[in-house]
């Protein structure tokens, strides 16, 4: 039949064309099952996917707040530390109480909302599951074709959550005890800026005596009426630069030269008893002088500089008048004393040296030709320091003035001590309020850590009109499922990559900057700073910290506060906070059967039998969401509440909110 003289015959041909029909039409017709059967596998690996993404979202809100929480936390107390140091800072204390204030206030800001954190997120933790199941859904649904529906969903692996948040579950830091030595630490501050700015004007006054005077002073005079070098009369053209000190080297030199300088002024023996008077003078102010010093160490200052005596009865209280220094001769009336050997009236023998107290006492006669007493040696200091064309003069107004410096500098280091000790108290206040935000940072485990597997079917379909043929038989594909599954994969993260970008993207178009408080230019600024330096966490805000206290330092902070500076930023740099995984979790496929296995879903059977309980075909979303466990009821309609209000430190808040219905796409749908 098929062959004749070698060739095929008509019903060979006939035959071969009906069967290459055949053969076409069931070809097509499985390829076309084939088709529908993968469909489903690509609906239930989208389906997984928006599952999955519910939970990268939820892992970006559970990063924001904790980002916002320590942020604020840490802006909090850059802000009270850099306050506390201020305190110390001349002129800057009121801006330094503001910036207290304003920092305490933060920390204050950042417990109110760590109660809000805490309570959102549990709330959205346990309505996860729910949130990825109507998510799935909806995804599900909405790919619905004209000749097939797709019902699913998907389901969290594990449903239960395993999230610790340390720093969100209600812990407060303790700010109290930090208040109140705060309190303490300013009120010592201001009592030791009062006691330092009357120090500084005491010691004004002494440098004004020395060389700050216009006009006669120290210097000057030195300068006019002796012969001393340059480098032994300096001139310094503030108190701020200028020592005490400075003041009695210049005077030793002084009278140095001026003992070894000055001569009677002609030859008559009231010109030379008068020299001799000087000379005496000259010699006494030498040897007060020699070890006079003003000395500050450990917290005392002392001062060994006496006044020099200005008139006779000054000088009857001195060496000068009981010290056996002046020459004497036995005359026919008795005993003489002299103003030298050389006195004309010395022509008896020599006698002892005399004290100027013995002729007082009657144990020696004055001198008919001299008449060399207390009065000539009291008048050498009288006349140069009752006018201020005198050393002297200046030299007593400056030992006056030193006094009344060394008595309020004493006050002064007292208050210092007092400070210190303040700062001390307040110091380990700070520590032990910052170290609450030292400890391990939270642990994001919701629901669904391990994955989210779906679930969908397909209803039954017809076969398309263009491929019903006789050449083939014409049958309905029949209802199918498939599973899939999906997990959290993490991109690398960049400054412009990660979790925070989108949410600052949000902020600075919804948030303006704050204003200037205290000695920090913008509150929103510093806190914006320590938000984007959130994963390095210790080191942004010891930069911060650093920067400011920096800045305090150049103003002049003095020695407590220096000493204060150091302290806080030794704090500061010992925070063990750990790094933060700043890093976007995306959704990505994988094998089904793992992630049940990790998840602890041993018993895979069950989730087949979930997948045969869905109605093939459904479009009502509770229906589906019943069928694979979630009876969701109201819930889903009446869910819409705020995670957290973020407080903003310019005022304000803005609210982080989440409404279900809208991921369900029920009651009215959204986005």
């Amino acid at each position: 039949m098929f062959l004749e003289d070698g060739a095929y015959t008509t019903v060979a041909a006939a035959v071969a064309m009906l069967m290459a029909l055949a053969l076409l039409f069931s070809a097509s017709i499985a390829v076309w099952s084939a088709g529908r059967s993968g469909d489903v596998q690509a609906r239930a690996d989208a389906t997984a996917l928006a599952g999955a993404n519910v939970v990268s979202s939820y892992h970006a809100v559970a990063t924001v707040l904790d980002a916002c929480s320590l942020s604020l936390g840490l802006a909090g107390f850059t802000m009270t530390g850099v306050g506390l140091i201020g305190a110390f800072v001349p002129g800057a204390q009121s801006a330094a109480a503001k910036t207290l204030d304003a920092g305490l206030d933060m920390l204050e800001t950042r417990n109110t909302f760590v109660t809000s954190a805490s309570r959102g997120l549990k709330t959205l933790e346990d309505s996860l599951p729910y949130l990825v199941a109507a998510n799935a859904t909806h995804a599900c649904t909405a790919q619905n074709g004209e000749s097939t529906t797709y019902a699913g969903s998907a389901l969290a692996a594990p449903s239960t959550s395993a999230s610790e948040f340390p720093a969100l579950e209600g812990d407060q830091i303790s700010i109290g005890e930090l208040e109140r030595e705060s309190g303490e630490l300013e009120q010592a501050a201001a009592d030791l800026a009062r006691a330092a700015e009357h120090t500084a004007a005491k010691k004004e006054a002494a440098w004004l005596a020395d060389c700050g005077r216009d006009g006669m002073n120290m210097q000057e005079r030195a300068g006019r009426l002796s012969g001393i070098a340059d480098h032994d009369n300096p001139d310094f053209a503030s108190s701020m630069v200028w020592e005490p000190n400075v003041a009695l080297d210049r005077a030793r030199a002084y009278y140095r030269w001026r003992y070894d300088h000055d001569a009677p002024e002609g030859q008559r023996v009231e010109a030379r008893a008068d020299a001799a008077a000087r000379h005496a003078f000259y010699g006494f102010a030498i040897k007060t002088l020699a070890g006079a010093e003003v000395v500050e160490r450990d917290g005392t200052i002392t001062s060994t500089v006496k006044l020099l005596p200005r008139n006779t009865e000054e000088v009857r209280k001195t060496s000068l008048y009981t010290d056996a220094a002046w020459p004497s001769s036995n005359e026919d009336d008795g005993l003489t004393l002299h103003f030298s050997s050389s006195c004309p009236g010395a022509q008896g023998a020599a006698g002892p040296s005399l004290s100027l107290e013995s002729l007082d006492q009657g144990a020696a006669r004055e001198c008919e030709v001299c008449r060399f007493s207390i009065g000539d040696v009291g008048k050498a200091p009288a006349a140069s320091t009752s006018i201020d064309n005198g050393f002297e003069y200046h030299l007593r107004a400056f030992t006056l003035a030193l006094d009344d410096y060394v008595a309020a500098r004493q006050q002064e280091l007292d208050e210092q001590a007092r400070s210190r000790g303040e700062a001390e108290q307040v110091s380990g206040a700070f520590e032990e309020a910052i170290s609450d935000l030292s400890g391990r940072r939270p642990r994001i485990a919701p629901p669904g850590r391990d994955g989210c597997i779906a679930l969908v079917v397909a209803s039954a379909t017809q076969t398309p009109e263009d491929l019903q043929s006789p050449f083939a038989t014409t049958e309905h594909v029949a209802e199918r499922g498939a599973v899939s599954a999906a997990v959290l994969a993490p991109d690398e993260a960049t400054r412009q990559n990660n979790v925070l970008s989108g949410f600052f993207s949000s902020l600075e178009g919804r948030v303006g900057s704050g204003g200037a408080v205290g000695l920090v230019d913008s509150v929103m600024d510093l806190w914006g700073d320590l938000l984007i330096s959130y994963g390095e966490s210790s080191a942004g805000i010891d930069r911060a910290f650093s920067d400011l206290a920096e800045g305090l330092g150049r103003i002049g902070v003095g020695s407590v506060g220096t000493w204060f500076k150091g302290r806080l930023q030794g704090i500061v740099r010992t925070l063990g906070i750990e790094p933060v995984d700043l890093r976007q979790r995306k959704p990505v496929l994988t094998d089904s059967s793992l992630v049940a296995s990790r998840a602890g879903m041993q018993d895979y059977a069950h989730i087949q039998g979930a997948l045969r309980s869905i109605p093939a075909g459904a479009t009502d979303p509770e229906a589906i969401l019943q069928a694979v466990g979630y009876a969701v009821g109201e819930r889903i309609m009446s869910m819409e509440f705020t995670i957290a209000e973020i407080p903003l430190p310019g005022g304000g808040s803005l609210p982080l909110t989440v409404r279900v219905s809208d991921i369900a796409s029920i009651g009215g749908g959204g986005s």
